[in-house]
């Protein structure tokens, strides 16, 4: 068993693909119409076929209320490693990215907080 596929829920897909793309450095995977949404997905440029994200859309009901619920707790909702959080940082807010949470040395990694716009908390993270 393996994962191939895991999800973030956004309000909208085509902001996200933006952010997750132009902003975070990922490239479109899939784009596949499905029904009113679309199957579309991002990769790890570094990885092109590893696991792929899927830019799922928030419609379900208990969507938007655990959405908000996390976010008003300060509680990621995913997290993605990056080898320098500070450098990482840096580099984000300079291209307009709004951080909760600036690097944080906590031990044994090193952490940081993003809006991803979408309605989401993502945790940027690297091991010490």
């Amino acid at each position: 068993m393996r994962i191939n596929v895991t999800s973030v829920l956004v309000d909208d897909q085509a902001k996200a693909l933006a952010f997750y793309t132009e902003k975070l450095g990922f490239q479109k995977k899939t784009d596949v119409p499905a029904g009113e949404a679309r199957w579309l997905t991002v990769v790890s440029p570094a990885d092109p076929d590893g696991v792929e994200l899927l830019l799922e859309p928030d419609g379900h009901p208990a969507a938007g209320a655990f959405k908000e619920a996390l976010a008003a707790d300060g509680i990621p909702w995913t997290q993605f490693a990056v080898d320098d959080v500070p450098a990482e940082v840096e580099r984000l807010k300079a291209l307009g990215v709004h951080f909760t949470q600036d690097a944080t040395d906590l031990g044994p990694v090193v952490t940081a907080v993003l809006d991803d716009t979408c309605g989401n908390l993502i945790q940027l993270a690297a091991m010490t």
